[in-house]
């Protein structure tokens, strides 16, 4: 006998019983997150919450829980903080995985992509990057490190590593402010052919943290990718960290065979 249940209080597209464990004793920070997620669509994107003394009082509960159902919100990308008050956050930018920039993914979207210069330097590539770049230890890497910007929100951090022999007046030739890919193929006529990505989640350092604007405790989605050209030379390693609360990351898989 089949003795399968059916899943309850479930609709199309939604999660089954809502989060709702099988006890059906549900946290009250996990109530209240319910009762402030429809105060959010009431608000609209951009709408100021009441403070948290007003919204405890509110709802009827105690200051840490209505914290607790505020941070399960910030986390998910339904708020975010403006000076020191909570607004409606919009939807979260949708990065393809694909060979594009990261500003052709932003501008599809709609919005303004931009960057802050963090620095350009020259340094010696070590073990682990000279390997990954083909150039040996000792080889000459340029470092790249940049913050990414959507409207003028601060989204992530980027660090580019590439050859110094091989783009070797850089600092020159590349506006920081600009789309490096935009760079690499029409300045430096570089045409990628393929890609190894990996990602993960991951907590900020201090540092980045800082750089980003985000709170330390916000997990990041930390991408790293090794790309090369039609001759299968590596051209750039990048390491990347996007605001896990403002970033979402898409690909369209097909079967193989």
């Amino acid at each position: 006998m089949d003795q399968r249940r059916e899943p309850r209080d479930s609709a199309p597209g939604t999660p089954v019983r809502a989060g709702v464990p099988e006890h059906g004793r549900v946290p009250k920070y996990y109530a209240v997150k319910g009762q402030l997620e429809t105060l959010l669509d009431e608000l609209g994107e951009g709408g100021a919450l009441p403070t948290e003394r007003d919204l405890a009082a509110r709802f009827g509960v105690a200051r840490e829980t209505l914290r607790q159902a505020l941070r399960d919100l910030l986390i998910e990308g339904r708020v975010r903080r403006r000076g020191r008050g909570t607004v409606v956050a919009g939807p979260k930018l949708e990065q393809p995985l694909s060979l594009v920039s990261y500003t052709e993914g932003v501008r599809r979207q709609g919005r303004t992509p931009g960057r802050s210069l963090i620095g350009l330097d020259r340094i010696a590539a070590g073990d682990e990057l000279g390997d990954q770049l083909g150039i040996g230890p000792h080889g000459l890497v340029w470092h790249l490190e940049r913050v990414l910007l959507a409207d003028d929100e601060r989204v992530g951090l980027e660090s580019t590593y590439v050859s110094v022999d091989r783009f070797p007046h850089l600092e020159r030739d590349f506006d920081p402010d600009s789309s490096f890919y935009t760079f690499l193929r029409e300045v430096a006529r570089v045409r990628f052919a393929a890609a190894d990505e990996r990602i993960e989640t991951v907590l900020a350092t201090p540092r980045e943290a800082l750089l980003v604007g985000t709170p330390p405790a916000l997990p990041m989605l930390l991408l790293h990718r090794v790309s090369r050209d039609e001759t299968g030379t590596p051209v750039e390693r990048v390491r990347s960290l996007y605001r896990g609360d403002r970033f979402s990351f898409t690909t369209q898989l097909s079967p193989q065979g």
